[in-house]
Formats: structure tokens, sequence, C-alpha cells
């Protein structure tokens, strides 16, 4: 099986915006998504919630500063990484993830030859 990362792009302000009960809500369907991706053939080898934007380093060079480096409505704030067998299956899982204030990106991961 390949590895893919599913990164997780929202709007960060949304979720600040939101009722309280809505945290809890994506949380529970970020669990049944992790029951969806073994139903469907796929598995998840690893993954996180990341804190926000306003918690970001950014390092250029030698130059650090506080924050993200662009302004964007929608920030990563989360990755899984799962397997699959190929892209298509890589899609139809990533189509299961939860992101309602935005989006998911699928990339695979780059596999060096041993040597």
């Amino acid at each position: 099986m390949a590895q893919y990362v599913v990164l997780i792009y929202e709007n960060e302000s949304e979720y600040a915006k939101a009722a309280p009960e809505v945290y809890g809500q994506v949380m529970d369907a970020h669990n049944r998504f992790a029951e969806q991706v073994t139903e469907r053939g796929g598995k998840i080898a690893g993954g996180n919630a990341l804190q926000s934007t306003a918690t970001a380093t950014t390092i250029r060079g030698d130059v650090v500063t506080d924050g993200p480096f662009v302004e964007t409505k929608e920030a990563l704030g989360g990755f899984y990484l799962i397997e699959a067998e190929d892209l298509d299956q890589a899609i139809k899982i990533a189509k299961m993830v939860p992101a309602p204030y935005g989006g998911v990106e699928v990339r695979p991961v780059m596999v060096f030859p041993e040597g």
C-alpha cells in the first residue's frame, strides 16, 4: 500500500465564531472517519491536529518571526497519514475527512530508493 498525506485546511475564524458544541461534533466526526477508513480498506498510519496559526513561528533563512508567513483564509489545521491501494482510494478516503470550514488536499508521500 502507498502512503498519502491528507492535509486539512480550514478557516480558523469560523471555529472561533461557532457554538461550543460544534467542536465536539467535529471531533465525533473525526472519530467516525477513523472507523470508516478501515471499512474502506485503508489504514491511518498517523496524524494530528495543529494548534492555531497564532502559535506559529516562521523561519526564512536566518529570520525568525511570530505567526504564519502569509495571510490566508484557510490554514493548515491538521493532517492524516493514510495508507491506500492507490490515489483513487486515497481520494475516496479523503472525501470523508470532516472539514466543515474548508477542504482537504491529498499528496503522495515520496518514496526514495534504498541504497
